[in-house]
C-alpha cells in the first residue's frame, strides 16, 4: 500500500509550563504546612527569592550549602532553626501569592544566576540562565508563531522513523506547527527502548524530574521512574498532543531513498498486515537512536544450550526465575538493575564480568516521591521550576572540568587531573566501606581506570546483591557454553539453566536497521563504514539532503545530562532550518561538505583532551581505531548554543519554488 505523510494541524497554543502552579485554585493552608515539612530546602529558598525578590532569602544563615556529588542536599546545611524559618516563610508567601493574585514575577538572566548559584551553593556561570530558563518553563524554548505565518507549509511533509521518545519529541513540534507527518514504528506500541526493555528494575538513571519534556512536566512516582512510568508518560504525551493519529505500528522500514528529480523521500518496508508499504515525504527523520539493535557475542557452543538464553532486552514476558541457576554475561547498565532484582529469587547467579564499573552513591534511587512532595509541585509556585534546575545543574556540566585530561598530571593511569583523583578517592572509599570484610570482591570489583571513563552507574543495591552467598562475581572470561554450563578461560564451569547478556546495544552501527540511500544512491552504510558514522552537529550528512537524525553520532552525553534535553535542543534545530526552507521556497537542503568536515575534525581533537579516548579501559564509545563515535564532547551549554539558532549559511539550498 501506498501513504502519503499523514496531515493534521491544532494551534499552536500556550501549555502548562513548569513556572507556574496548577491554576490559583483554592489551596488548603494546613496540607500546605504539612507538605512543606518534606520540601527541599535549597528550592524553597529559591522559591522564597523568586517570590519576594528580598535579598535575605541570598545570604547567610539561609544560603544553602554546596550541594556535593548526586546528594539531594535536601536540608541544605541549613541548622534546624532556618529551616524552619524557611518553611514558615514560604508557607506565608504561598497563601499571599493565592490570596492576592500578584502577577508571575519574571527573573532577568542575572536574577536567574545569583538566584540559581545560591541554591546551588556554588557559581553558576551567566551563561547558563537562558538554557535554564527553558528548562524551568520560565521562557518558550520553540518558537510559538513562526509556523503559524507560514501558509505554504502545507506543502511540506515528514516521515519519522521511530516512535520512541525522539520521535515523540519530534512529532510534538511538527503538530504543533502545522506540519504533515507520519511516524513508522516496528512494534505494536510506541515509547522505543522503554517499550522493548522489561528486564526486572528497568528505569531511568537520572532524575525524573529532569528525564521529562519541558513543554509537559509531570509528578513521578520515583526520584528516578521505572520503565513502565516512563512508559506511561511518553504513551500520554502522544494522546495529550494528538500523535497516536500519525503514528503506524508494526511497520518494518527497510529502505529510504532519496528522489534527486522531486527532492523527496522515499520509504519503504512492510506494513504490519505483511503488504509492501510506501511513503514519500520532503523531509526524513530517523529517530531510531543509538541504543536500538541488541549486541550477542558470539561465544563457541552457544547454539547447543539446552534452555533459556536471550539479551536483557528481550526479556519474556512469562519468564520464572524462582529456584533457577542464572548466568548474566555483562555488568553494564542493565545487569546493574536486573542482578538485586532477581538475585534473592534465584537459586544461584554467577555474573560475568569484563570489565569492572565505577558505581555512584545515590539516596534517591530507590525512594518513592511522596504525596507531600507531589502537592508541593502541583501547588507551590515556582517549586517544580527550581526543583529541575537543580537536577539538571546536578547531573549535567557540573562534572566536565573533571573529565578533562592534564597532560602534566602525576598518575594518568587511574585519574586525569586532580579533580577526578578526589572522585576516584571518594569512590573508592564507598567502594571498600560497601564490601567491607570481602577484599576479594573489592579486588575483582574496584576499577583501574579513571572515574567517569565508562558510563557511571548509581548503586541500587549491587554490592549488596555480590555479597550474597549464592551470588559469585567471576572475572575470567568466557570461553564456551555447554548444554547446562557456561566454562570460563580459567577452566571453570558452571550449571546455568538461564543465559542472560546484558551485553549492551551495537551503539557504533547507527542506522544499522535499515538502508539509507543519498545522491547518487549512495549508502549510508558504505559511507560511514561499519562503525564511523560522523555527521555535522550530529544531525545531518553531507549527500543525504533533507535528512536529520536525532541521537545521531557523537550526540550521546558521558558526563551526565538527559537524552530529553539533548533531543528538544536537535528538534529545535531542526524546526528552524524547516522553517527557513519553507520561508525560502526551498525545495532541499543539505550541509555543506567543509562544515561537516570542519565539524568531526574538531570533535576529534576535543576528544583527544577528554577521558573517553583514556586507553585504560574499553567501552562501547569508540570504534576499532579508537575514534569516539556515539559521545559529543562538549558540555550542556554548547550543545543548547550551537543548536539554538541555525546558521543557514552552513547549508545549500535548492531554492526552486514547488
Amino acid at each position: 500500500m501506498t501513504l502519503s505523510a499523514s496531515t493534521g494541524h491544532r494551534p499552536f497554543e500556550q501549555i502548562v509550563t513548569l513556572g507556574k502552579a496548577a491554576g490559583r485554585q483554592l489551596i488548603d493552608p494546613e496540607r500546605l504546612e504539612e507538605a512543606l515539612q518534606d520540601a527541599n530546602i535549597p528550592t524553597l529558598v529559591a522559591v522564597l527569592a523568586h517570590l519576594t525578590d528580598e535579598e535575605r532569602w541570598l545570604r547567610p544563615p539561609y544560603a544553602p550549602s554546596r550541594t556535593k556529588g548526586l546528594s539531594d542536599n535536601s536540608t541544605g546545611g541549613l541548622d534546624e532553626g532556618a529551616q524552619a524559618e524557611v518553611r514558615a516563610a514560604a508557607l506565608a508567601e504561598v497563601m499571599r501569592w493565592y490570596d492576592t493574585g500578584q502577577p508571575e514575577r519574571e527573573l532577568d538572566d542575572d536574577d536567574l544566576v545569583r538566584i540559581m548559584s545560591v541554591c546551588m551553593g556554588e557559581p553558576v556561570g551567566e551563561q547558563y540562565a537562558g538554557l535554564m530558563a527553558e528548562e524551568m518553563g520560565l521562557r518558550p524554548r520553540y518558537d510559538k508563531e513562526r509556523f503559524s505565518e507560514l501558509p505554504q507549509r502545507s506543502e511540506y511533509s515528514v516521515t519519522i522513523v521511530g516512535a520512541g521518545m525522539s520521535g515523540i519529541s519530534m512529532g510534538v513540534q511538527l503538530k504543533e506547527a502545522g506540519i504533515a507527518f507520519t511516524i513508522l514504528e516496528k512494534n505494536q506500541d510506541l515509547g522505543g527502548t522503554w517499550f522493548e526493555n522489561r528486564y526486572p528494575d528497568c528505569g531511568v538513571d537520572t532524575p525524573s524530574y529532569w528525564y521529562s519534556f519541558s513543554y509537559n512536566p509531570t509528578n513521578w512516582p520515583q526520584y528516578y521512574a521505572k520503565r513502565d512510568n516512563v512508559q506511561a508518560y511518553l504513551a500520554a504525551t502522544a494522546e495529550k498532543f494528538g500523535l497516536l493519529e500519525h503514528i503506524r505500528f508494526g511497520v518494518r522500514v527497510e529502505d529510504a531513498k532519496f528522489d534527486e528529480g522531486s527532492g523527496t523521500w522515499h520509504v519503504s518496508g512492510t506494513d504490519s498486515d505483511g503488504s509492501e508499504l510506501h511513503v514519500e515525504s520532503t523531509f526524513l527523520v530517523s529517530a531510531v537512536g543509538q541504543l536500538n539493535q541488541p549486541k550477542i557475542p558470539k561465544i563457541p557452543g552457544q547454539d547447543t544450550f539446552a534452555h533459556e538464553q536471550f539479551h536483557s532486552a528481550r526479556w519474556p514476558a512469562d519468564l520464572d526465575l524462582r529456584g533457577r541457576k542464572v548466568a548474566v554475561i555483562g555488568t553494564g547498565a542493565s545487569a546493574m538493575q536486573l542482578v538485586p532484582a532477581i538475585a534473592e529469587t534465584v537459586e544461584s547467579l554467577v555474573v560475568f564480568q569484563r570489565s569492572p564499573q565505577w558505581i555512584a552513591p545515590n539516596t534517591t534511587y530507590s525512594r518513592d516521591v511522596s504525596d507531600a512532595t507531589h502537592y508541593l509541585m502541583d501547588h507551590v509556585p515556582y517549586y517544580a521550576a527550581w526543583y529541575r534546575m537543580r537536577q539538571a545543574w546536578i547531573f549535567g556540566d557540573k562534572v566536565y572540568e573533571s573529565l578533562v585530561i592534564h597532560p602534566d598530571w602525576r598518575d594518568n593511569a587511574t585519574a586525569v587531573n586532580p579533580t577526578n583523583d578526589g572522585h576516584r578517592e571518594y569512590f573508592t572509599k564507598y567502594f571498600q566501606r560497601q564490601l567491607e570484610g570481602r577484599p576479594d570482591l573489592i579486588e575483582k570489583a574496584l576499577p583501574s581506570y579513571p572515574p567517569f571513563g565508562k558510563r557511571m552507574l548509581l548503586d541500587n543495591g549491587w554490592f549488596d546483591s555480590l555479597k550474597l552467598p549464592h551470588v559469585t562475581l567471576e572475572t575470567s572470561g568466557v570461553a564456551g557454553i555447554g548444554t547446562d554450563s557456561v566454562r570460563t578461560a580459567d577452566g571453570t564451569e558452571y550449571d546455568v539453566d538461564v543465559i542472560i547478556y546484558a551485553t549492551g546495544f551495537d551503539s557504533l552501527n547507527l542506522l544499522g536497521s535499515y538502508e539509507v540511500r543519498g545522491r547518487d544512491s549512495v549508502q549510508l552504510r558504505t559511507q560511514w563504514g561499519h562503525d564511523d558514522a560522523r555527521a555535522y552537529l550530529g544531525m545531518t550528512e553531507r549527500g543525504f539532503p533533507n535528512m536529520f537524525m536525532l541521537y545521531g553520532p557523537n550526540t550521546n552525553l558521558g558526563h551526565g545530562g538527559s537524552l530529553v534535553f539533548i533531543t528538544e535542543c536537535h528538534v529545535r534545530y531542526i524546526m528552524n532550518l524547516i522553517a527557513e526552507m519553507i520561508e525560502r521556497g526551498a525545495k532541499t537542503i543539505e550541509c555543506r561538505e567543509d562544515l561537516r568536515d570542519q565539524y568531526n575534525a574538531e570533535i576529534d581533537v576535543a576528544h583527544e583532551s577528554l577521558i573517553w579516548t583514556h586507553r585504560g579501559m574499553k567501552t562501547w564509545y569508540r570504534n576499532d581505531s579508537g575514534r569516539v563515535v556515539t559521545n559529543s564532547p562538549w558540555r550542556l551549554i554548547d550543545l543548547w548554543e550551537r543548536t539554538k539558532d541555525p546558521e543557514i549559511g552552513e547549508y545549500e539550498l535548492d531554492a526552486a519554488t514547488r
